[in-house]
């Protein structure tokens, strides 16, 4: 595999959709419709998801591709294929509130290994390099060229006094009492992927997740986080979040700095 122009493709694609993302973003109103299982969809997510998909078809034909926005490819089987969530965060969208991500990523062999995150309304860029080190793009970001780029690492956690990053919109009881049996010194919230970027960048340490995400929801951010020095596990036995399940839906996950002591799901 040619990491060095996947890197090149990844970052483009996500910047253009970004662009198509804020047009709409930006615009006095846009139409939400309900998708089948009853989250909201907009033309900013399908206009994100048709430009990316038609530029990784073009780039890497032979390679399986799964989008949210394409059922059909929600069908497919294989371990090895390129996964897309063109717009994470659609109510942080949908709310103004900025927390939303275009996520691009390769999985091989189950696992996430590259990736792109990127955050157009915050204009913040995190991605795995061709040699899976994972970076953050330093701003202002251009479309042009790449930027200087600083590489981003976990942190060692303080199990006295953990940053736990938790979703905004989808908070609730379960995740307290599991985020509970730690000591905290903050507790943050973040939409979409940024969770798993903000664990990387060593800004949170820990971000469990007891709710419903789909593979396309988790495997940029993932592989930005590998790439960091963090890790993302099942909940119920802290084994690696494979990819490539039935339906591509995920068990219950924990993202986290190695460091940090985990708890028992029971």
């Amino acid at each position: 595999m040619d990491y060095n122009k996947m890197a090149t493709v990844f970052r483009t694609l996500a910047l253009e959709a970004g662009d198509l993302i804020m047009e709409i973003y930006e615009a006095d109103d846009f139409d939400i419709r309900s998708k089948s299982d009853d989250s909201p969809v907009t033309a900013a997510d399908e206009a994100a998801d048709a430009h990316i998909a038609a530029g990784l078809r073009t780039a890497f034909p032979d390679l399986m591709l799964v989008t949210e926005e394409q059922a059909e490819s929600h069908a497919v089987t294989g371990d090895t294929f390129l996964i897309v969530d063109p717009l994470d965060g659609t109510k942080e969208f949908i709310h103004r509130r900025g927390d939303f991500t275009v996520n691009i990523a390769y999985v091989e062999a189950g696992k996430p290994i590259r990736g792109v995150v990127y955050a157009p309304a915050k204009g913040r860029m995190f991605m795995t390099g061709a040699d899976g080190i994972s970076v953050e793009e330093e701003g202002p970001i251009d479309k042009q060229k790449r930027g200087l780029t600083k590489p981003i690492s976990v942190k060692s956690a303080d199990n006295d006094a953990l940053i736990v990053v938790a979703s905004k919109s989808h908070r609730d009881q379960a995740t307290d009492d599991y985020i509970n049996k730690y000591n905290t010194a903050d507790m943050t919230g973040a939409g979409s992927s940024l969770k798993f970027c903000l664990v990387a960048t060593g800004e949170a340490d820990l971000y469990p997740r007891l709710g419903r995400t789909m593979e396309w929801d988790t495997a940029a951010g993932q592989a930005v986080l590998h790439g960091a020095g963090g890790a993302v596990v099942r909940f119920d036995d802290h084994t690696l979040l494979t990819y490539g399940k039935p339906g591509f839906e995920n068990p219950f996950f924990i993202a986290l700095a190695p460091t940090v002591e985990l708890k028992p799901s029971a």
